[in-house]
């Protein structure tokens, strides 16, 4: 058994889409509030050095850290990937960076601490076998509108591995697939694709529009995963890795930008026609996972089905309406 109740922990991102997950879960799990240090935005700017510094030397009074669960990230849809590409890959990089190095030359390793990264599927290449295996992460360069963001957590990965094979640093490397659920961002803007079809759609059949456009031929695939499948895999390898290896968390599906499209038309109700803006573009052709290996290293899978996970998003941003799509805060 994982001694979780005992652990100083800093969730970076922990009051985000994702990290709001993780922490319940940590509480879940016996850890005491006191026990979880979320630094916010305001607070740390955590692509700066000085502030890195600084939130380990106040997170607790002085008290060791014993885990850092980084999930902190800047990161958008295609959109918004083309638009900053310079910015994701500093932001990402920056604060994997600072917080990895000052973990160790602040003595938290040292002393068994622990450091959970979390990584994206955008790290992979653009034409990687389907379905995507944790060997084939160096067997190309990735898509090219998320290349920066991804490269930059696939670096991060990197520097983990060398802090272990030259310090003997602790640290679990996971790569979500596409992540949806209560909670998400669904600014237009910086949206993934799963939010930003709901907020379409929700309130296209408010207007009463006659259709929706779309990006790309919808032949693009994707995967997705709930995000408290998610969060819980990420605290699975908290809990039973000590090095890097990089591990997939995904739900073992596939389904076309066009299929998903139609569902979440029919799930929300809207009577509209779907026209596809060809002149955007699709992104990566084709993503699925393999997550043997997490079932085997971890003792984890995905359980939450689509549909129910859909139709829970779905019913979430209905009942907070402007608050859900401004800030994806409550």
């Amino acid at each position: 058994m994982f001694d979780w109740p005992n652990k100083n922990i800093i969730v970076t991102g922990g009051a985000g889409f994702l990290g709001s997950v993780v922490c319940a879960k940590l509480r879940e799990r016996g850890v005491d509030g006191k026990r979880v240090f979320v630094p916010r935005r305001r607070d740390f700017d955590l692509t700066r050095e000085r502030d890195c510094e600084r939130l380990y030397r106040t997170a607790f009074g002085g008290e060791p850290i014993d885990m850092v669960i980084h999930l902190a990230a800047e990161v958008g849809g295609i959109g918004a990937n083309r638009a900053n590409p310079g910015r994701y890959f500093f932001a990402n990089m920056a604060m994997a960076l600072h917080l990895i190095e000052l973990f160790r030359s602040m003595g938290f390793a040292g002393r068994q601490g622990k450091f959970v990264q979390v990584g994206t599927i955008c790290a992979y290449p653009k034409f990687t076998p389907v379905p995507f295996k944790e060997e084939n992460l160096w067997n190309g360069y990735p898509e090219e509108t998320n290349a920066p963001y991804g490269v930059a957590k696939k670096a991060a990965w990197q520097m983990l591995d060398a802090y272990r094979n030259q310090y003997g640093m602790r640290s679990a490397y996971v790569l979500p697939v596409n992540l949806y659920g209560p909670g998400d961002n669904f600014d237009l803007e910086t949206s993934h694709v799963i939010p930003a079809l709901i907020r379409k759609c929700v309130e296209a059949q408010a207007r009463g529009d006659e259709k929706i456009v779309c990006w790309g031929t919808g032949s693009a695939s994707r995967e997705f995963l709930y995000v408290d499948d998610a969060a819980e895999g990420i605290l699975r390898a908290a809990e039973v890795k000590d090095d890097p290896e990089p591990i997939n968390l995904g739900a073992g599906f596939e389904i076309t930008i066009k299929d998903l499209v139609e569902l979440i038309v029919k799930l929300t109700g809207f009577a509209g026609r779907i026209e596809w803006d060809s002149t955007k573009p699709d992104g990566q052709p084709r993503r699925c996972l393999d997550t043997s290996l997490a079932e085997k290293r971890l003792g984890w899978k995905a359980r939450v089905g689509f549909e129910d996970g859909l139709r829970r998003t779905i019913d979430w941003y209905r009942a907070h309406g402007e608050c859900g799509a401004r800030c994806g805060c409550c």
